[in-house]
């Protein structure tokens, strides 16, 4: 008995011995701890993917998640797997989800993190008087190839007919800045999804005295007469189609000589709720 103690403390005191003790420890940790790498890496989670193409700005439901299990290692680190996090946001105004992509965090905002609506981008002076709101109807040709975008300046012209049949033309306003372009359907042009997304209404904003004065010279009765406001970019040339070209005061005059009253306001709210532009009730916030 004593010789076997004594040759096993001989063996465990053995500096050899020792080493190789160690390097099986070793050994059995590294294998466990790749073994455990290898598991959580293939081990499948279920992670959230858009159920449809999502566009930008638009508001994110439970509707447009499915649930699909893929393996660990293939989940990205800023992917968002949690469904409260996701539902309620929305994408941001350059960011697209494609149909089968994970959500990812840099592309998901709060409502009040966006941009806003071009009616938050109205400009209000010194006094504190914010701009009028006013959209004028264009197509692919009136806006130079949809050429026009948001943070342009445009200048705007009118035609008209004078009391001796002479044909007037001139700029009556000047350097407005395009708050946004959008199609029929109200969807802004240059960040719809849709390829082949087409101009329908330019927005911008104005002081109140020229706000009347657009709306006079857009309306029916001055279109009765043949007056045409027409949009150029500011800086470009407008194709001189009249006998002669007119001061805006002249212009000015003329509009105001020509129409008995101001367009009804709500008729006009309307007309901006009728083509998908915004709701009253977003004009009135």
């Amino acid at each position: 008995m004593n010789n076997f103690v004594i040759s096993a403390k001989r063996f465990i005191t053995n500096k050899n011995t020792v080493t190789i003790i160690g390097v099986i420890i070793i050994l059995v940790i590294l294998y466990y701890g790749y073994q455990s790498t290898i598991d959580s890496a293939v081990n499948p989670v279920k992670v959230p993917q858009a159920n449809r193409m999502i566009g930008p700005q638009e508001e994110i439901t439970a509707e447009d998640i499915k649930w699909v299990e893929v393996p660990s290692v293939s989940k990205p680190a800023n992917a968002v797997t949690n469904e409260s996090q996701i539902v309620g946001k929305y994408t941001a105004i350059n960011a697209t989800i494609p149909e089968g992509s994970m959500f990812y965090a840099d592309v998901l905002v709060e409502k009040d993190e966006l941009p806003g609506t071009w009616l938050k981008q109205l400009k209000t002076d010194v006094n504190g008087v914010t701009d009028k709101p006013y959209y004028k109807s264009v197509n692919i040709i009136t806006t130079f190839g949809n050429s026009i975008q948001p943070g342009d300046y445009i200048d705007i012209y009118m035609y008209a007919e004078d009391e001796s049949g002479l044909l007037m033309f001139g700029r009556l306003i000047e350097n407005i800045q395009i708050l946004a372009v959008k199609d029929s359907d109200g969807a802004d042009v240059f960040t719809s999804v849709e390829s082949d997304a087409k101009p329908a209404f330019l927005y911008y904003g104005v002081p109140e005295d020229l706000h009347l004065l657009l709306r006079k010279a857009d309306s029916d009765q001055l279109q009765a007469l043949g007056v045409e406001t027409v949009v150029v970019p500011h800086g470009g040339t407008a194709p001189i189609t009249g006998d002669v070209e007119v001061s805006s005061e002249y212009l000015r005059d003329y509009i105001d000589a020509n129409t008995f009253n101001t367009p009804d306001n709500d008729e006009y709210l309307e007309e901006i709720e009728e083509n998908g532009a915004i709701t009253i009730e977003e004009e009135e916030q």
